[in-house]
């Protein structure tokens, strides 16, 4: 079973590495995933089997028939989003060997993605973060998945939040940008229509969450200049 699954692994991998270069060759696949340039041979042959039309060039390698394209892989767009969060939250460890791994598991599902879902992922890259700390726990809300469609779709949205007096009130904020702190915590960069002005609101005390009809249009500033004007870094 263990073999079977190294080598789904590999093939998934070898036809990567056909979607991403225009010409690749078996020895150095077989260097790349410490086979046997006679496994390669078998690989090739299997994913030719599955319907991948492979071109040999003649002591040059194989290539893709042009046009070839992997069926865009099904994830909806809250997926997608999730798979970013956790990237963000695994790139603020201090394990190296696993914020590679994930990141090469991420960048594989990314080079699939239909363009229109890849288009609102890297935006929303953009507009979150973690905070350079190791994060023992992941950080409490049970809002965040809820928050990333007005975000990326720059929609008002009306919020009841207590703030750390206990004191209630009812706000109606253009969301700029979602990140972790080092308390554990995801916070909500909005621009507060009540105050006139950029607030961070930490998601465990929005007691309620309503979306509006009403869009806004984005806010000039990035997250990065937000982050250096508040923080003075960009790590925060």
């Amino acid at each position: 079973m263990d073999n079977d699954i190294k080598r789904l692994a590999r093939l998934t991998a070898i036809l990567i590495q056909f979607l991403s270069r225009r010409l690749v060759n078996s020895t150095t696949l077989a260097a790349k995933f410490g086979v046997s340039v006679r496994t390669i041979y078998r690989d090739i042959k299997t994913l030719e089997r599955a319907g991948v039309p492979i071109v040999t060039e003649e002591g040059k390698g194989y290539s893709l028939v042009d046009g070839y394209k992997v069926p865009p892989i099904m994830l909806t767009e809250t997926e997608a989003n999730a798979l970013l969060t956790a990237e963000l939250i695994i790139q603020s460890s201090n394990d190296t060997s696993l914020i590679a791994e994930f990141a090469s598991v991420t960048a594989k599902i990314k080079a699939i993605l239909p363009n229109a879902l890849k288009t609102k992922t890297e935006k929303l890259e953009k507009q979150m973060g973690v905070t350079n700390t190791y994060i023992s726990e992941s950080p409490k809300s049970n809002l965040l998945l809820q928050l990333q469609t007005p975000l990326l779709e720059h929609s008002v949205i009306q919020i009841k939040y207590t703030n750390k007096k206990g004191e209630q009130s009812i706000r109606d904020v253009e969301p700029f940008a979602l990140y972790a702190n080092q308390k554990n915590e995801w916070v909500l960069v909005a621009f507060c229509r009540l105050r006139h002005d950029f607030r961070s609101f930490s998601l465990i005390n929005i007691d309620t969450l309503t979306s509006t009809n009403e869009s806004f249009e984005p806010h000039k500033l990035t997250f990065e200049q937000y982050l250096i004007k508040t923080f003075g870094n960009k790590n925060g």
